[in-house]
């Protein structure tokens, strides 16, 4: 396969996935998981307003929810904000369209730039034919197409952990091909610039979430142990891996020591592992491997493909099967996390796509030992499609503004306040009602006599449950529509405690 043909195919996925990926893109945020969206859009929104500081990133929500301490100065103390800084950037620079389309738009450019990286692995390991058929197969992956223009940080993590890989295994592969103790002396030095920038990448990946481990470390170890069989000088080779790891991992060491000053701007997170005991439980099993792994994300059919894409001993076998027990590692020990949220399985889908693409490209090749031709090819198709029609089936709903009223409450809620102004949000503890207001504030009620003290000054809510029609009778009403209340806390005669 030519050059020029590569890079005509792999420019046609490109643009396809573009342009898949713009579907609703004008939507507002209150989609699926737009809870952990609102928090993410928030920090970059508050840079854009405030000016930007990777230091102390804050967000809209000052309760004590998420880290259980209170949080008045609206600490966010989970990534390093390096998303939250570009969405500011590309915002201020070129303002496409509303600052959410903007944040998605940037999702979906990391995730062209993940298909790239893909195709490269995958053909540096198996060849053009199949990194092609890797990066169609996760360009229309209907989970992708969903999840790879979220205002989230995966995006970009996945970008920058495959980018990562790709320099390490490029600066191994040249190393290779030195002929001579002279050629290698000359190729020194541009083998060094690869693995720093290997070491770049995987440091910004790690500093973003560290969960990433999973996804670089087995096949960028797979590749180390190769080549320290076959170097001469493996001391020195051992010691350069350890300090190529430390080095990386330093940077992500001195966020966390950071951000152990704000313990009020951590949200608890070591429930993430077994917070619920559910590892190894048939809950666990249903949910990763039936639930979403086979349903929502392969559309039943694709397990197929899969699971051959597993078994195959087509060429290098070994860094596949290195890179699927990093990713089974991450199902094991981040269990509760993968169950209870299925964007988790944003990290595996590079893994899935490839060993999808090496059953399909298996069974166009192999099949024609059982079956003729245009039967291997019209097996394929079918189970395809299937796979495509059952998992969009799954997939098409996440997209759906299922409450609308709070983007309407929102937008009433920022013109009869002041961009200083509090608020109280409640929606079950979810921010993103809160982030529709534009606001600081509380997404939850309760202790209202404290929170007035701390400066709330509007109620804004779409539940008319008992505390809400309380104040409706005790406070002044600002607007009131079927789906929606604003009340004025500054007129209100709360004797007690509602």
């Amino acid at each position: 396969m030519t050059n020029k043909t590569k890079f005509f195919f792999l420019g046609f996925i490109l643009i396809l996935a573009f342009f898949l990926r713009l579907y609703k893109i004008n939507s507002p945020l209150a989609d699926w998981h737009s809870w952990r969206q609102a928090d993410t859009a928030a920090v970059g929104r508050h840079f854009v307003k405030n000016g930007i500081n990777l230091l102390l990133p804050r967000y809209d929500d000052l309760s004590s929810i998420p880290s259980g301490l209170e949080n008045p100065e609206g600490y966010r103390m989970v990534e390093l904000p390096i998303l939250g800084a570009l969405q500011a950037l590309t915002y201020r620079i070129f303002s496409i369209g509303s600052f959410e389309v903007t944040c998605r738009l940037l999702s979906i450019f990391f995730s062209l730039l993940t298909i790239i990286f893909l195709y490269l692995i995958i053909q540096a390991i198996s060849g053009p034919l199949l990194g092609l058929l890797t990066a169609f197969i996760y360009a229309l992956l209907p989970y992708n197409l969903y999840y790879n223009r979220v205002i989230l940080p995966e995006p970009l993590m996945v970008f920058t952990a495959l980018a990562s890989i790709y320099f390490f295994m490029s600066a191994i592969f040249l190393k290779e091909k030195a002929k001579d103790r002279k050629q290698n002396k000359q190729l020194s030095l541009k083998t060094f610039l690869l693995l720093f920038t290997s070491l770049l990448f995987f440091a910004i990946s790690l500093l973003i979430k560290p969960f990433v481990l999973f996804l670089i470390m087995p096949p960028i170890t797979y590749l180390a142990a190769k080549e320290f069989v076959k170097t001469e000088k493996k001391v020195l080779w051992f010691c350069g891996f350890v300090v190529y790891i430390l080095a990386a991992l330093l940077p992500f060491l001195l966020w966390r020591w950071w951000v152990s000053h704000f313990p009020e701007g951590i949200p608890a997170n070591l429930w993430l592992l077994n917070g619920d005991g559910v590892r190894f439980k048939g809950a666990w099993f249903y949910w990763i491997f039936a639930e979403r792994l086979a349903r929502l994300i392969l559309g039943y059919w694709g397990v197929i493909f899969l699971v051959t894409g597993l078994l195959i001993n087509l060429k290098e076998k070994m860094f596949y099967c290195w890179w699927s027990l990093g990713i089974l590692a991450y199902l094991v020990i981040v269990a509760t996390g993968n169950v209870r949220h299925d964007y988790y399985q944003i990290l595996i889908m590079p893994v899935v796509a490839a060993l999808v693409a090496r059953g399909i490209y298996f069974f166009l090749n192999e099949g024609k030992k059982v079956f003729n031709l245009y039967q291997c090819w019209l097996l394929v198709i079918i189970c395809w499609l299937f796979m495509e029609a059952f998992s969009w089936y799954q997939v098409r709903d996440f997209f759906n503004i299922n409450h609308p009223e709070i983007v309407k409450a929102g937008k009433a809620i920022q013109k009869l306040s002041q961009p200083e102004d509090k608020v109280i949000a409640p929606y079950g503890g979810d921010t993103a009602f809160l982030y529709q207001t534009e606001r600081k504030g509380w997404p939850v009620g309760g202790n209202l006599e404290e929170k007035i003290k701390k400066g709330a000054k509007y109620y804004v809510s779409v539940n008319f449950d008992q505390e809400t029609r309380e104040l409706i009778t005790k406070c002044q009403i600002r607007q009131k529509e079927n789906d929606f209340v604003i009340i004025d806390l500054s007129y209100c005669n709360l004797v007690a405690e509602p």
